[in-house]
């Protein structure tokens, strides 16, 4: 299956945001590397990793926008995902470099969903693209509205 192209060039002059030509949303991006140890015996990366990725794009946007998990959880507020999904298109292998591209896609009463396009920084191409759901909980487990910083990114991130 083909993905629906992709094409961001840098927002405004800094490289840690992006405008998608294709569908004019705005992208966070990150640069990684998968280490020998996210591959498997195939010399792929594990599919379970791209989690880490999107991991690393995540907090990478929350920090880039001045919220970093961190004071997340010292509010009293943690995110755990409670769904996601991933659609692969081409292999990553070890050390290849890439892009991990993180949109803050949909915020809700207790929820919010990020959603990630992860490419190859050399060719362009497309690797994967996914999504994380999350819900708010307080300390204690129990779930809670989205705390009004996280909102305020949200409506702050450029459209």
């Amino acid at each position: 299956m083909r993905p629906t192209p992709f094409d961001p060039e840098p927002l405004e002059g800094d490289d840690r945001y992006v405008r998608d030509k294709c569908e004019g949303l705005v992208w966070h991006r990150c640069k990684g590397r998968p280490l020998y140890a996210d591959t498997d015996r195939s010399q792929l990366v594990y599919h379970a990793n791209y989690l880490r990725f999107f991991e690393l794009g995540r907090a990478s946007f929350m920090r880039d926008a001045g919220y970093p998990y961190r004071e997340i959880e010292q509010n009293g507020y943690v995110y755990p995902i409670i769904e996601l999904g991933i659609t692969f298109h081409a292999p990553l292998y070890y050390d290849d470099p890439m892009w991990i591209y993180t949109h803050p896609a949909k915020l809700e009463r207790v929820r919010l969903r990020f959603d990630y396009v992860i490419t190859h920084e050399e060719s362009g191409g497309i690797i994967c693209k996914g999504f994380t759901r999350h819900c708010a909980i307080n300390t204690a487990g129990v779930p809670v509205a989205i705390d009004e910083k996280t909102r305020y990114l949200w409506k702050l991130f450029p459209a």
